[in-house]
């Protein structure tokens, strides 16, 4: 891909740099809270100050260094580019977390290329750690001022022996009734279950700490970042039915997984689950 972008690993370091700037100030800080969900009438959907400023930071850097590219964001939504590339940034991913003081929220921001996640970083302020996918260059992760190391997913291929990761599990939350169902008999099958991980479980898997990953109703900022983050170290990222994840996946049903086999499995349990 010859016309990527220049410097992609730094820039993404400043992108994270800037975004703790506006986020960590505010993490157990009482910072106020406004419910998106209210204003929709929807289930509770956090927004703070840092959200918004920390999506406000990136953007402003993102249209400096290429003004000719696209962005979408969570909190200021899109502004259109002029040619192939555009920038997704979710500021807080796991904003619930934000707000209870619990340090699994990230920022995410990938790149797209006619619409195909090529480049992403999963970036967690408060315990300085980043994650960085980028084509030639697989995944790496960085902790404070270390120097970057690749990663590789865990390679793990049976589903019993499996660590698997899902936010909050609860039927009505972000899960349908079908959904929840099929995901805790899925969680069954496997080694062990964590929950309430939100992107920073994706990272985990990147890094083999654990093996899979399966959300739904995720939005587009949620997972452009991480695909590139997970398929860099050797994972694989597809849909409950096992096709690449795009901007159209259903029902924003994802899993990430150490191998296609373990994929394989999981998208056996779930591909017949009926969207809401």
């Amino acid at each position: 891909m010859t016309d990527m972008p220049p410097d992609l690993p730094d820039f993404f370091d400043r992108l994270s740099r800037l975004a703790a700037a506006e986020t960590l100030p505010r993490f157990r800080a009482g910072t106020a809270i406004t419910d998106k969900g209210a204003e929709k009438g929807a289930a509770f959907d956090p927004v703070t100050d840092a959200d918004r400023e920390a999506e406000r930071v990136i953007r402003d850097a993102i249209g400096e260094a290429f003004p000719d590219h696209g962005i979408l964001g969570e909190e200021h939504g899109e502004k259109p580019g002029n040619g192939p590339w555009r920038w997704v940034i979710d500021p807080v991913d796991g904003t619930r977390a934000f707000v209870c003081g619990v340090p699994m929220w990230t920022t995410l921001v990938g790149l797209e290329r006619d619409g195909m996640p090529v480049a992403g970083m999963i970036s967690q302020a408060y315990l300085d750690e980043h994650w960085g996918g980028v084509p030639g260059m697989g995944t790496t992760y960085r902790r404070g001022k270390g120097q970057p190391q690749a990663v590789r997913t865990s390679g793990e291929t049976r589903l019993e022996a499996a660590r698997i990761t899902v936010t909050d599990i609860r039927d009505g939350e972000y899960l349908s009734t079908a959904e929840a169902a099929a995901i805790l008999d899925l969680t069954r099958g496997c080694q062990l279950c964590r929950m309430g991980t939100d992107a920073y479980g994706f990272a985990l898997v990147a890094s083999g700490a654990i093996d899979l990953a399966v959300e739904a109703a995720l939005n587009w900022y949620d997972i452009a970042a991480v695909v590139p983050v997970v398929e860099g170290a050797g994972g694989i990222a597809c849909t409950w039915q096992g096709e690449p994840i795009t901007t159209a996946f259903p029902g924003g049903r994802i899993i990430l997984a150490a191998t296609q086999a373990l994929a394989d499995q999981a998208v056996e349990r779930l591909k017949d689950i009926p969207l809401a």
